[in-house]
């Protein structure tokens, strides 16, 4: 059994990382408040917007537009939205296993880093980092959205990559978040042109002046969109997690404490125990 000295002080090494565990909660707790504001907010036009664009091109028909079709090269760009801070359960390591189990090929995958937990972990596993945008990930704007998009169709229309994704994790409710990965480029309006067909509506869609001049301009404010969603319910999802990740840890310590305490005083009980053996065996010692 260990000396009451080490029981006391392993308890109180405990005791003050729960004081920390306690402390990281609150402060989650608050920034969590703040951030599902925002994500709920904003969720409406994000949702709005993708359904909006793709009931849009289901209508139209066949139209030959880049941002409509892959591009010549086989790279895939993919946004991978994460923390820069640890100690939040599984949310960052959920985004992770999405880009590292999923179909794509490592040779094939450029990634644009949005948080430095997700791209430290991709660079050991061996792929090929883009851009790091760590620093929007601390309080995203859509200004920020707006030029991680612009560089993304730049490269695009570059014929650069071929493909562009979006892994993030999608905010439910306090303590369901989903990670997800949404294909922004090229298009594809399939789900959009099912639901059309069962609802009946074939009406083709018009563009004035132009099908190619108005697709430059909504395909863009489409794909900002998305990643700024993106963004805010990263941000929620990530604070959620960690309210979660450390409620357990001070419940875990809490639990810890006790049963140090109740080693405490079994250690403490046979200690004096022992001191009145002694005693009790040197005066009968001495009559």
């Amino acid at each position: 059994m260990a000396s009451m000295r080490d029981i006391k002080r392993r308890k109180g090494s405990i005791q003050s990382t729960q004081q920390i565990t306690k402390a990281m909660k609150l402060v989650s707790t608050v920034k969590l408040q703040r951030a599902k504001q925002r994500a709920e907010q904003s969720k409406a036009y994000f949702n709005c917007m993708y359904e909006t664009v793709n009931s849009m091109l289901a209508k139209t028909g066949n139209l030959n537009h880049p941002y409509l079709k892959a591009g010549e090269s086989d790279k895939k760009a993919v946004i991978v939205i994460t923390s820069n801070r640890g100690l939040a359960g599984g949310y960052n390591s959920n985004i992770v296993k999405l880009i590292t189990n999923g179909d794509f090929k490592k040779e094939d995958l450029v990634i644009y880093a949005i948080g430095k937990k997700g791209k430290d972990a991709l660079h050991r596993y061996g792929y090929e980092i883009a851009e790091d945008y760590s620093d929007v990930i601390e309080e995203p704007s859509y200004m920020d959205a707006m030029a991680i998009s612009r560089t993304l169709l730049d490269s695009f229309a570059a014929g650069e990559i071929g493909e562009i994704y979006l892994a993030y994790t999608g905010f439910k409710n306090t303590v369901v978040h989903e990670p997800k990965l949404l294909k922004l480029l090229p298009v594809e309006p399939a789900e959009s042109g099912e639901n059309m067909q069962e609802t009946g509506s074939k009406a083709m869609m018009n563009f004035e002046p132009e099908d190619d001049e108005a697709l430059d301009l909504i395909i863009p404010k489409y794909v900002t969109s998305l990643i700024y969603g993106g963004l805010v319910e990263s941000v929620a999802s990530e604070n959620g997690a960690r309210m979660q990740a450390m409620d357990s840890a001070t419940s875990n310590a809490e639990e810890m404490i006790d049963h140090l305490s109740l080693m405490y005083n079994r250690a403490r009980q046979g200690s004096i125990t022992q001191e009145l053996t002694e005693i009790i065996a040197g005066a009968n010692a001495i009559s």
